[in-house]
């Protein structure tokens, strides 16, 4: 043994020993020595009960290592003997060997790679011939001769060991839309033990320099340097966990891990994850000869020949495979019908990714955007563990009693009950719910990690159920849609449950017991359904226990069924049916549209017919018209009562941080100061929840008046710009200087609550550039610099108003985002106009 220091290592070389035959003892004496101390080395669980059998072991057992060595002449791992040495002689290996390799020194040798004994590798010794005539001088060349081999066979097994080669980690992109491949997908039970749901995600369709175009031009410059450079050699020492470069049939250059061997065939394969180098060196998957190709998502058998080592040039490049776990989908991985469901909608396919949590293993929500609508795959997978049993396949003329409506939407849609199989399992259920949650502490279930998809519990009438959220609106609020009724609304994320484990199989088998309908036969040409239309049909099935339906279609691509709706009495007397009811009723008729004239040039004021000037009351029946006096010629001053105080600017020439929400041009753009963005924001999500649960009032609607308004999903402050008569209102955001337009039915009186905040938006105009009208090329220069940034304002002037939302501000704005520079936007944007002329 030659201890070996390498910087701060200490490794050891292990060579044959120098053995004289003694003159006092025969050959015979001899080898019975050496059988001897051999045999009194080995753990005595492992020794065989006779003298015999142990003898015979020692010579036999080291003759047939000998010969599996031999067909290694690059060396094999030691923790691969025992599985080889099984396959071939169809007996067990003694296991605790392997803790004590130098029992094997005098027939191999063993090259340690680790401080672990296991982790070797060993050769078989060269066939020896005892020579009496040997001079020492032979010995000594000899000697040197197997002490380089073994030194440098050890340099290049060190070199290409998994533990001297080091691969930086995927970084996950943060900024910018990312898509995402998915490769395969695979239980990783059937590789790691201790590992569940995991699917395999590439990351190779996000743009930049990092990831797809890199690893593009990586493999470009492989096939150039190994096509071309005639010094290349083949991989060897082979091992498992090994790092190399294959050759493949299609003239590719690809890195690939070797994770099995199997004589001269090696099997490639992608499942290579971030931190899996050490399970994969610790495992037992020994007994095939396979290879892991980190970058591109597949595996395959190939040839000896076609491995090489890996030269450290493309050791950079981390791996582009990836593990990741789907949100909501990691407690069903073990199910076939669910994996065979997501390799149908995302297996090799480009889709876009929402990370959830950027961890070594992140949670991913999928979606596909190939067509009209986005396609959320983790929530339509889930769908495939409905139990089909308990499926309600609605029959056209065919009647249907005890049906309860649980909710009507504006475009005249509703869900029903239908009495059923899937009912009463659900009730069964949620029955069960409610009594292990009376014993439990309820907060123990929170909802920590929501995203668009996930199904979970809400507390309802004094009941659980079921509900999908839909968008996330903040950290504190979210729209879910109760699964069995229909409804949608806004709710906080601390009110929402987790399913507890042992429930979560059987409520996700439950299908949705909300069925999708609209009435039959209506009028074609009603187009939007009017307010009065909606709340007559609200007040008319809501208030009802049951009805009587009949389904005259199935429109199954829209999910919805056509339908006739009876009260219990009134089946089938069609005449008396809701639907030749709402028909029949007087509350179609829409308004006509009225469009405000643009301002005259020199006009102080607007000047709006008077057919438009009108307040709106909005009631439980209809919606009533009044004039009065006043209306016809609205001032633009605005009461200052109950309003917010003005939001304090910063002094002439001092610096303020602000954010650009709205940039048209340098003469008009709405900043907000940075510091109250906070403030604004808990104030939207306290809107979100309060209007979402409010009772819907009769609202008094007047021009230049302030109300809350619901736009896309939330709500914002606004004041009343132009009233037309289609019923759809012109507003102002208050908060963010937008100029909107909404429906009437969407506006609701402003409460005092909601009327403490400043109004944030301020209207601004870019100092240091001449006023003028602003070509579009220019416009849009500017917006590109500032629009959805934070900048440092310097106000020049300040214009102000009796109404805060009327005050401008003539400012400089500077980007300070660079680490060594601070970019003037006014320099910017005269040069940019400089060049526009030379352009014209």
């Amino acid at each position: 043994v030659e201890k070996v220091h390498r910087g701060d290592q200490m490794d050891g070389l292990l060579y044959p020993a120098k053995k004289i035959p003694p003159v006092t003892k025969s050959d015979t004496e001899q080898e019975k020595t050496s059988q001897n101390v051999t045999t009194s080395k080995v753990d005595p669980l492992l020794k065989p009960n006779t003298e015999t059998t142990s003898a015979s072991l020692s010579s036999d057992f080291k003759q047939k290592v000998v010969n599996i060595l031999l067909k290694y002449s690059s060396g094999l791992w030691a923790n691969a003997l025992p599985k080889l040495y099984q396959d071939t002689y169809q007996v067990k290996f003694p296991g605790d060997i392997l803790n004590n390799l130098e029992l094997l020194s005098d027939v191999c040798i063993v090259d340690y790679v680790s401080e672990v004994p296991r982790k070797a590798i060993l050769y078989a010794k060269p066939q020896r011939r005892i020579d009496e005539n040997l001079n020492v001088t032979e010995k000594v060349q000899k000697h040197d001769g197997m002490k380089a081999t073994a030194e440098k066979e050890y340099e290049e097994s060190k070199d290409q060991s998994p533990e001297n080669i080091t691969v930086p980690p995927l970084i996950i992109p943060s900024e910018g839309s990312v898509s995402v491949m998915v490769l395969e997908l695979k239980n990783t039970n059937e590789l790691h033990p201790n590992s569940c749901g995991v699917f395999l995600v590439k990351y190779c369709r996000y743009v930049g320099k990092d990831y797809s175009s890199a690893q593009e031009q990586m493999e470009d410059d492989m096939k150039a340097y190994y096509s071309q450079n005639s010094t290349v050699s083949l991989a060897q020492s082979l091992s498992v966990g090994q790092l190399v470069a294959v050759h493949t049939e299609d003239d590719a250059w690809l890195r690939a891990r070797i994770i099995s061997l199997e004589g001269n065939r090696i099997k490639a394969s992608n499942y290579f994850f971030w931190h899996l180098e050490k399970d994969l060196k610790q495992s037992c998957l020994l007994d095939t000869r396979s290879v892991c190709y980190v970058d591109h998502g597949f595996s395959e058998f190939v040839e000896s020949n076609s491995v090489y080592k890996l030269q450290k040039q493309f050791h950079s490049l981390p791996f582009q495979a990836a593990k990741c776990k789907l949100a909501g989908l990691e407690v069903f991985c073990d199910d076939p019908v669910l994996v065979k469901t997501v390799e149908s909608q995302a297996c090799s396919k480009i889709l876009a990714v929402e990370i959830l949590e950027k961890s070594d293993i992140p949670f991913l929500v999928l979606y596909d955007t190939s067509g009209e609508d986005d396609i959320n795959i983790n929530a339509t997978c889930l769908k495939a563990l409905y139990d089909k049993s308990l499926e309600l396949h609605l029959q056209v003329d065919v009647r249907y009693t005890n049906v309860r409506v649980t909710s009507v939407f504006s475009d005249g849609s509703l869900y029903c009950q239908v009495p059923s199989k899937g009912l009463s399992r659900l009730s069964e259920i949620l029955q069960k719910l409610e009594d292990y949650f009376h014993y439990k502490q309820t907060s123990e279930f929170n909802v920590s990690l929501p995203f668009c998809g996930k199904i979970c519990l809400f507390p309802s009438k004094g009941k659980w159920a079921r509900v999908e959220i839909r968008i996330i609106h903040s950290r504190r609020a979210l729209d879910v849609q109760f699964m069995d009724t229909g409804t949608v609304a806004t709710v906080k994320v601390s009110e929402l449950r987790e399913i507890p484990p042992q429930f979560l199989r059987e409520v996700i088998a439950i299908p949705p017991q909300a069925i999708k309908c609209c009435l039959a036969d209506l009028p074609p040409n009603t187009g939007m359904w009017t307010p009065d239309a909606v709340l007559w049909l609200r007040d008319t099935v809501m208030n009802c226990p049951e009805f009587s339906m009949k389904v005259v279609k199935r429109d199954g691509s829209k999910g919805i069924a056509h339908i006739y709706l009876f009260a219990p009495e009134n089946f089938p007397d069609m005449d008396h049916s809701v639907n030749r009811q709402i028909k029949n009723a007087d509350l179609w008729k829409h308004q006509k549209d009225v469009f405000l004239s643009a301002t005259p040039s020199g006009t102080s004021s607007t000047k709006v017919t008077s057919d438009a000037v009108l307040a709106l009351r909005l009631t439980s029946g209809k919606l009533e018209k009044s004039f009065s006096d006043s209306a016809r010629e609205p001032s633009s001053a605005v009461s200052t009562i109950d309003m917010p105080p003005p939001l304090p600017l910063s002094k002439t020439g001092e610096l303020m941080d602000v954010y650009v929400s709205v940039a048209c041009h340098p003469g008009h753009f709405i900043v907000q100061p940075w510091k109250e963005l906070h403030n604004l924001e808990a104030l939207m999500e306290e809107m979100i929840l309060y209007y979402s649960r409010a009772e819907e009032k009769p609202v008094n609607i007047e021009k230049n008046k302030l109300y809350a308004a619901k736009i896309e999903n939330q709500w914002y402050r606004v004041i009343i710009k132009g009233i037309l008569r289609n019923g759809f209102l012109s507003v102002y955001e208050l908060d963010y200087g937008k100029h909107e337009f909404v429906s009437a039915e969407k506006v609701q009186p402003l409460t005092d609550s909601f009327r403490k905040l400043p109004f944030q938006a301020i209207t601004a105009q870019l100092a240091g550039v001449k006023s003028q009208q602003w070509s579009e090329e220019a416009s849009i220069v500017f917006r590109n610099l500032v629009e959805k940034k934070p900048l440092v304002a310097q106000i020049q002037a300040v214009n102000e108003s009796s109404n805060s939302w009327d005050r401008k501000i003539v400012t400089f704005l500077v980007d300070t985002s660079l680490p060594d520079t601070d970019i003037w936007i006014h320099d910017f944007v005269s040069q940019s106009l400089v060049e526009f002329s030379k352009d014209d």
